[in-house]
């Protein structure tokens, strides 16, 4: 009610400023420890505690221990050769600096066209003398089509019906107050998919996938009809045949890797100082000091900016040592994926809560909803065992190995298993192939852990004992 957003998608300066004044309504700053790494959790059994220490040399001792450590904060840079012999600048799009970032004049290398990269090259584009986008995926985007957002719209339409608006998300499918069609698009003709795929290309954004048919996300055949659209759109775009074929998504579904909106990323390879390598045919070979060379060329660069994404899900965790009961790191239980129940406990790990952990919809649903489901579950789940002398709460491991075969099984119905996304842990190699976000859509994950909270949190192992005060 207090903040007045200027549009549809704001900037990074505007979610900033939004969160220093969320710090500063609630005075948040002082329950925040800052410019502090996590090192290591550990699970005492002797007290029923977890005891935490960090690369400050700070000894926490707490009876819950709660992780909010994001699903895409782990940044994912490519070993390749001669990756520190680069003598120019060189940034990962997910640790990008505070300082202004000035590409004029500079000969510029982006490898990577996923979310991060299709919405800085445009932009890089602008400034760079030259701009080469080392491509291994051609993708599905749609145009994001931001809007300014004007008061009178925020104090007529939005304020006053704000709780309903939130509700509305907090019960959909993907968290946010929309709805989705139930239309199917192998039941229209030609003619009603086309208009239906124009009107939701013009409008933008993800409800290019929502508002259009409910069926391409689970039958190949609507899926293609779709994919088909954005490809034509594609060649409407974008004039160089040969760059045509490089940026034409073929390998996977539409909307099976991350749903990405954009915009100009196409129009922006129509510019002269844009050039597109794919490195699927020509793979880079090693970072040299002057550039990249790939198997047919050498390149130079003055600055090479990486938008290779992040070690999703998991990578947050294993850059802390946490052990549960018996001494069993949390890397060792997930070594052939993660398990988990609700995305919420970990079987071996009492009294240990994730928000947004893998099994969740988490990623598949706007985050930020997602979290507060989840922060109001995990509050209330605390207040149960305050109120009943429990002194630990921990998931049961069949109620873990049901709830990961029923992530499995939904998934397995969806378009999602088709594609070599970060969503299965396929761009990091060596890591298992396992679909981690839950696909059944947040209300019905909501409905699903109220049931539970209802029925004595159930699939969850709760002894009584006496508590100890947290020190």
């Amino acid at each position: 009610q207090e903040w007045n957003w200027s549009g549809k998608y704001p900037e990074q300066p505007e979610i900033l400023s939004y969160i220093n004044h969320i710090a500063d309504r609630f005075d948040l700053r002082r329950n925040i420890k800052f410019n502090t790494r996590v090192t290591t959790a550990r699970f005492i059994e002797d007290t029923n505690r977890w005891e935490v220490e960090t690369d400050q040399g700070d000894r926490v001792t707490a009876q819950y221990l709660i992780t909010g450590i994001g699903c895409i904060s782990a940044g994912n840079i490519p070993d390749i050769k001669g990756l520190e012999t680069f003598e120019g600048e060189s940034y990962h799009t997910g640790a990008w600096p505070h300082n202004e970032v000035d590409f004029t004049g500079k000969r510029v290398a982006v490898i990577g066209t996923g979310s991060s990269g299709i919405q800085s090259i445009p932009v890089i584009a602008k400034q760079a003398e030259s701009l080469t986008v080392f491509q291994r995926t051609p993708q599905y985007t749609i145009p994001a089509r931001h809007e300014t957002v004007d008061r009178k719209f925020l104090d007529e339409q939005v304020k006053p019906n704000y709780e309903e608006i939130l509700e509305k998300a907090r019960w959909s499918k993907a968290g946010f107050p929309v709805e989705f069609s139930e239309r199917l698009a192998l039941e229209a003709t030609a003619e009603e998919r086309q208009e239906a795929y124009e009107a939701g290309w013009a409008k933008g954004g993800h409800g290019f996938l929502w508002g259009s048919f409910k069926d391409i996300g689970v039958d190949r055949r609507a899926n293609d009809t779709a994919a088909e659209f954005i490809r034509a759109k594609i060649r409407e775009i974008v004039k160089d045949p040969e760059t045509v074929e490089k940026l034409l998504p073929t390998d996977h579904p539409l909307g099976s890797k991350r749903a990405l909106i954009d915009t100009n990323y196409f129009e922006t390879y129509n510019r002269e100082n844009v050039e597109l390598v794919d490195i699927r045919h020509s793979p880079i070979q090693e970072i040299t000091p002057d550039g990249i060379r790939t198997e047919d060329e050498d390149f130079e660069f003055d600055m090479i900016v990486f938008a290779t994404g992040f070690d999703a899900m998991t990578g947050s965790f294993f850059k802390m040592d946490i052990r549960g009961r018996d001494n069993l790191s949390l890397k060792d239980k997930w070594a052939e994926g993660p398990k988990t129940y609700l995305g919420l406990q970990v079987a071996g790990f009492p009294n240990m809560f994730m928000i947004t952990g893998p099994g969740s919809p988490s990623v598949l649903a706007n985050m930020t909803v997602a979290i507060e489901q989840h922060q109001d579950w995990i509050t209330d789940f605390i207040e149960h065992m305050r109120t009943h002398d429990i002194e630990v709460a921990e998931a049961d491991a069949d109620a873990e190995s049901a709830w990961v075969s029923h992530v499995n099984k939904i998934a397995e119905s969806t378009m999602f298993m088709l594609a070599d996304s970060w969503y299965l842990g396929a761009n990091i190699p060596g890591k298992p192939r396992v679909f981690m976000p839950y696909v059944g859509g947040l209300g019905t994950y909501r409905e699903k852990c109220n049931e539970i909270a209802d029925n004595d949190y159930e699939g969850f192992v709760l002894n009584a004992g006496v508590r100890q005060l947290a020190t």
